[in-house]
């Protein structure tokens, strides 16, 4: 009807209104859109730059039993020096911020001495020192950052274990049998310097006696603080420490 008021249209006063709202639209998709690519670049950036591959956990190594193995495990052994099969490492679990992933690492050094001396059934001593400057993962940044953090191995360069109380085995272990034990003794890392016991499995081939084993490391009880890669990865507050170690007779 001409004169009528058309309800649809908008009165001017509502016109500014309408444009602020479009506005704000645009303004919080924008921020949604910067959240979403921030993640997606950090999911980018761990996955490019820190993805892991964890090296498979210490285990007793099935190696050939030798037909006429010496009748005594009497005497002092030793590992050879950065011999390829032993080792002394870490595995930890590293995180992208807001638990968006996360990851276990594993870093091995193979520059290792040790001993331990056998009479009868008892292991009277063992020391087991390791050259943390040498710990290698798969990513170098995390080699790098380990040395002057968290682990600061450049400043704290050994991981040293020293039994204090003997182990006492039941019988003398037959060649190709696998056997458990404990090692309680002195543990030193960062400086700082515990009384820890290890869980350990042992195997005499009749050549080579091979020792593993992991110990649980809380960094707080070594004064250490986990180390962090800004805006893509932390580390969890502990870790294990693990080794495979061959020992030969000297």
């Amino acid at each position: 009807m001409l004169g009528s008021k058309d309800e649809s249209s908008s009165s001017p006063e509502e016109a500014p209104k309408e444009a602020r709202r479009r506005i704000w639209r645009w303004v919080v998709a924008g921020l949604v859109f910067v959240v979403v690519l921030g993640i997606g670049l950090g999911v980018a950036g761990w996955f490019f730059f820190l993805k892991s591959d964890a090296a498979p956990r210490a285990a007793i190594r099935r190696t050939p039993v030798v037909d006429s193995p010496t009748s005594t495990l009497d005497g002092t052994w030793s590992v050879q020096p950065e011999g390829a099969d032993n080792f002394v490492g870490y595995r930890v679990t590293e995180q992208l911020p807001a638990a968006i992933a996360e990851q276990e690492t594993t870093g091995r050094t193979n520059d290792v001495t040790a001993t331990l001396v056998i009479h009868d059934t008892t292991i009277s001593a063992v020391d087991v020192t390791a050259d943390l400057r040498e710990l290698k993962s798969d990513n170098s940044l995390r080699d790098s950052a380990i040395k002057s953090s968290g682990l600061e191995s450049d400043t704290y360069p050994a991981g040293v274990f020293t039994l204090t109380d003997p182990i006492l085995l039941r019988e003398l272990p037959r060649p190709g049998e696998t056997i458990k034990t404990r090692a309680t003794g002195k543990f030193t890392l960062h400086g700082v310097t515990r009384r820890v016991t290890v869980e350990l499995r042992g195997r005499w081939d009749g050549e080579r006696i091979q020792v593993v084993g992991s110990l649980p490391v809380l960094f707080a009880d070594y004064d250490m603080t986990p180390p962090a890669v800004p805006a893509v990865a932390s580390i969890d507050n502990k870790g294990e420490m693990e080794f495979q170690l061959f020992f030969e007779r000297t």
